[in-house]
């Protein structure tokens, strides 16, 4: 039990710095390829990766009704659509009000659980510890946000949909695909993503500004390894195991550690603003996660004695 609490809680942390760091590697793969041929690349590299772990673990695909309409579902609003207004939208808008506008995320995953559970399992603690992590975020990147709607408005809606649509994902998972193996259902939705993001960006975007170069072979290759293969997966075990709206607070999480690693490769700014936002952040989800750590503690307790 211990050990299973234990993992649970270092796969989170995994998530969060892998996914806080993929902003980074975005950022520096835009500025050699464009988007669709950038993330077509990546789902396409992973897939092959996510193949290739099946092959070492012998693990089989699942081929019943109910998986493969999961895989469609998840090919096209967890990878192709949602990437794809991400990766666009950031041509458009700063990193900062793009992580603004994607940490709304527990909000949608709280209204969908509602909807998708008739005893939904969203309570108070949940709602207010994700109103406190998102004034944290606007903490954060207020000191350095500027906001022109005229120019903007259209990426900010790209980002606000992605979270809409990873929102229902999310949810619709968590009720529909408890009997999916972690690993090997990301290998279809990965695969059709890849191709079909590497053939609309062959037939619209403009291939004579791709330069395959260290930094776009460096971001694909990491993109595809670490925040494809293991964050997803990852991500999908933890869906098994968690509270929904708990686990989708990572999203409050990854714009911190984009920060940090700013501030560190990037010699971006670490103001005490950042300081405090960040706490704030961490309070709120701790508030949120308030009933589990008591439960956590308790357990402890009747353990010792």
């Amino acid at each position: 039990m211990q050990t299973e609490k234990f993992k649970i809680a270092a796969g989170y942390v995994l998530i969060c710095l892998i996914w806080g760091s993929t902003w980074l590697a975005i950022r520096l793969g835009l500025g050699s390829l464009t988007p669709l041929i950038s993330a077509g690349l990546r789902f396409f590299l992973a897939s092959l990766f996510v193949y290739g772990m099946m092959r070492i673990k012998n693990i089989s695909l699942q081929t019943d009704q109910l998986s493969i309409k999961l895989y469609v579902v998840l090919s096209l609003f967890s990878f192709v659509i949602p990437f794809a207004l991400v990766y666009w939208a950031e041509q458009y808008i700063p990193s900062g009000l793009a992580s603004i506008v994607f940490a709304v995320m527990p909000f949608f995953v709280i209204l969908f659980s509602i909807i998708a559970f008739k005893k939904s399992s969203v309570t108070f603690n949940q709602i207010f510890g994700s109103i406190l992590g998102f004034s944290g975020i606007v903490i954060i990147f207020s000191e350095n946000l500027s906001l022109d709607l005229s120019k903007q408005l259209l990426g900010i809606a790209a980002v606000l949909m992605s979270s809409f649509i990873q929102a229902g994902i999310g949810v619709t998972i968590k009720k529909y695909g408890q009997h999916l193996n972690p690993l090997s259902m990301n290998f279809p939705p990965l695969l059709s993503a890849g191709i079909i993001l590497i053939t609309v960006s062959i037939l619209f975007e403009n291939s004579s500004g791709w330069i395959f170069d260290l930094k776009a072979f460096a971001s694909i290759i990491f993109l595809a390894f670490f925040g494809t293969l293991i964050a997803f997966t990852t991500y999908y075990w933890l869906l098994q195991r968690m509270n929904v709206v708990i686990l989708s607070l990572s999203s409050f999480i990854t714009p911190i550690i984009a920060v940090i690693l700013g501030w560190l490769i990037m010699n971006e700014n670490f103001s005490f603003q950042t300081l405090a936002g960040s706490a704030l952040v961490l309070i709120g989800i701790l508030f949120a996660n308030f009933r589990g750590l008591m439960n956590y503690y308790q357990t402890k307790k009747n353990f010792a004695k």
